[in-house]
């Protein structure tokens, strides 16, 4: 099938991922011209699956196999193009490799696939001004990037999917147990009336460009200083999106580490201040989200593996106190206000 195929049957048909053997893999690699040594190394990733391979004479690369039905391939090239866009500006990314006929992006036996070079490096612990100012500057540079014109086939950040489709899923697929479903549901409720009035306060707010999902599992330091590695939660939102997971700590210790990034963000790209009012909120919505996408991988075996605890009545006990505490901080000053 080809990827334009596949395209058309995006609906219909899903390819699982129990379907994605060893073989198919090496033979990938074969079908863009790479020769593995038969080497496979299964690295950390739940939303796709990523191997490095090692090859005949050369150094290993990274290859990563798309979950079917998530992203339209349209979706994928523009986002590959963005990382090539930020690699062109000298900016420190991971760009995929151009292989079989120039094309990052490639397919076997149902399965989409792209290959990228290796890149060294360790998760940083993002700490102390010096660090926290390099990263605020890397990122305004992707943002003065992503400023120049939008994504046209990637999504928006926003409270209805990022809020209200996970809420509605989740209250929908019977998750909740019976007795905590009640509570569960005001909850949400109260939480996301909060996101919208910080949504309120915080007016109209440039959308650009992002990364999306800008923590530091995402960051590899090296001695030249971080890299981006996944892009694949890039969209369209505010700034403040790339910035508040950098942030940890109680509310003195996030002040001043959101201090030394925007001093080094500011260097290169301008911040509204006004986008303070959506940390909590940003933070609130992705806790929402972040149980949906648990939902909605469920019948992935991955997922009960990776996440025993899910679907457990402790489970959502903790996110009901984890979503009060949000709704108190939402009516808090916004950090970094004072």
């Amino acid at each position: 099938m080809s990827i334009q195929g596949y395209n058309k049957a995006m609906n219909t048909h899903l390819t699982p991922f129990s379907a994605l053997t060893p073989d198919i893999i090496l033979n990938a690699m074969d079908s863009v011209g790479l020769q593995s040594d038969g080497r496979l190394l299964a690295l950390n990733s739940y939303e796709n699956r990523v191997y490095q391979v090692g090859i005949d004479n050369a150094v290993a690369v990274v290859t990563k196999f798309y979950r079917p039905n998530r992203w339209a391939t349209a979706a994928i090239l523009e986002e590959h193009a963005f990382i090539q866009e930020l690699a062109d500006n000298e900016i420190p990314v991971v760009p995929p490799l151009r292989l079989n006929d120039n094309k990052t992006l490639n397919e076997i036996d149902g399965f989409r696939f792209s290959v990228f070079p290796k890149q060294s490096g360790r998760v940083p612990e993002i700490e102390g001004r010096e660090k926290l100012e390099w990263m605020g500057r890397f990122i305004a540079r992707i943002h003065a990037i992503g400023a120049l014109k939008p994504f046209q086939k990637r999504p928006t950040l926003n409270i209805t999917n990022f809020g209200d489709e996970p809420r509605d899923y989740l209250l929908k697929h019977d998750f909740i147990p019976a007795d905590l479903l009640n509570a569960y549901s005001s909850v949400i409720d109260h939480a996301l009336d909060s996101v919208r009035r910080c949504f309120e306060r915080a007016g109209k707010v440039r959308i650009l460009r992002l990364h999306g999902d800008c923590y530091p599992g995402n960051i590899l330091w090296t001695d030249d200083g971080p890299h981006f590695v996944d892009f694949d939660d890039s969209r369209m939102g505010p700034a403040i999106q790339d910035l508040w997971m950098l942030l940890s700590g109680d509310r003195a210790e996030m002040t001043l580490q959101l201090k030394h990034l925007l001093a080094g963000y500011q260097t290169f790209y301008d911040f509204n201040m006004r986008e303070l009012h959506l940390l909590e909120a940003l933070r609130t919505l992705r806790l929402i989200h972040y149980s949906a996408w648990i939902a909605k991988r469920w019948d992935d075996p991955a997922f009960p593996m990776a996440f025993p605890w899910f679907n457990t009545p402790r489970y959502w006990q903790d996110r009901i106190i984890e979503l009060r505490e949000q709704i108190a901080l939402m009516e808090e000053e916004p950090l970094g206000s004072s």
